[in-house]
């Protein structure tokens, strides 16, 4: 199935993958801003509960027909409690620990990860070029990573950061591998983005009302308007674009997103976060690219 996510007209898909680094490249230092006004929980659940409803509505205007029966509400609750919920829990735990770069850094393990479990599913043809660049991304991970967790008390906690990042990495590609079935399911794409998006959100409230948390609204500008780019651009449009792409040339090649996007977050990271990464680091960025590279070149 061939998703078009924006009206009748395909949207060619090196247009799709950039779209989705740019956007998610300047997300991670978005989740900043909510962080410093709420907690992790409630940012998530307005975030996607209100990129829900905006899917919605795109999905009507275009009509589709919202309404699903169980069997695919089963399918499409898999996919937003895992990738929609728990997999930005720990995103945003993580972020509390470690800048955002080095988050967004993590997802460079994602594609290994996403391509191991659709073959080890559904068989999906995996090139030994392909596990080699995701072996290299990993290694790039863990180098930009060794300094931030080698510096004793530099920054506290840095460990658990680590272990929130790779926990999101795992979760998220759970989803991935979910959501890459619902084109040969035959969901709309829309209907389907937007109940995902809204099934991550109930989760996630359910997590804020258990743990007690205090649901007074921030009232910082920074705060709204963060909400604001991550729900509409963060949520609608780099999703829309990323699963359209999943759809298009498959889980495992889709989730190189995850390496390109660092580049962006890095930059950001080192601009507006103090962020300076060392010799190491810069070496385990290019060794990262460089899995991407091979991960994205044809047989």
């Amino acid at each position: 199935m061939s998703a078009a996510p924006a009206g009748g007209w395909r949207v060619p898909t090196p247009l799709l993958f950039a779209a989705a680094v740019l956007i998610w490249g300047t997300t991670w230092h978005a989740i900043l801003y909510q962080l410093a006004e709420a907690t992790p929980e409630f940012g998530v659940t307005l975030r996607f509960g209100l990129a829900g409803l905006v899917v919605l509505a795109v999905a009507a205007w275009r009509g589709e027909a919202l309404r699903r029966p169980w069997r695919e509400h089963r399918v499409l609750a898999l996919q937003g409690v895992f990738m929609y919920s728990l997999a930005y829990l720990c995103v945003y735990h993580a972020e509390r620990h470690v800048p955002s770069g080095l988050v967004a850094v993590g997802y460079s393990a994602s594609p290994l990860l996403a391509g191991l479990g659709s073959w080890w599913l559904w068989r999906t043809p995996l090139s030994r070029r392909f596990v080699l660049g995701g072996v290299l991304g990993v290694l790039g991970v863990a180098a930009v990573f060794a300094p931030e967790l080698g510096a004793a008390g530099a920054r506290e906690r840095a460990d658990l950061g680590l272990l929130f990042t790779a926990a999101a990495v795992a979760l998220s590609a759970v989803g991935a591998l979910s959501a890459s079935r619902n084109g040969a399911r035959g969901l709309p794409f829309w209907t389907a983005l937007g109940w995902g998006l809204l099934w991550g959100a109930a989760a996630s409230a359910v997590v804020l009302l258990a743990s007690g948390q205090p649901l007074a609204l921030p009232t910082a500008p920074s705060w709204w308007l963060s909400l604001a780019y991550l729900a509409v651009a963060g949520t609608v449009v780099a999703f829309a674009c990323f699963l359209a792409l999943q759809q298009r040339v498959g889980p495992g090649p889709a989730a190189t997103i995850g390496v390109m996007t660092p580049v962006v977050a890095l930059a950001v990271s080192a601009l507006a976060e103090g962020y300076r990464p060392g010799p190491l680091a810069w070496a385990g960025g290019a060794l990262a690219i460089v899995g991407n590279v091979l991960m994205l070149r044809r047989a």
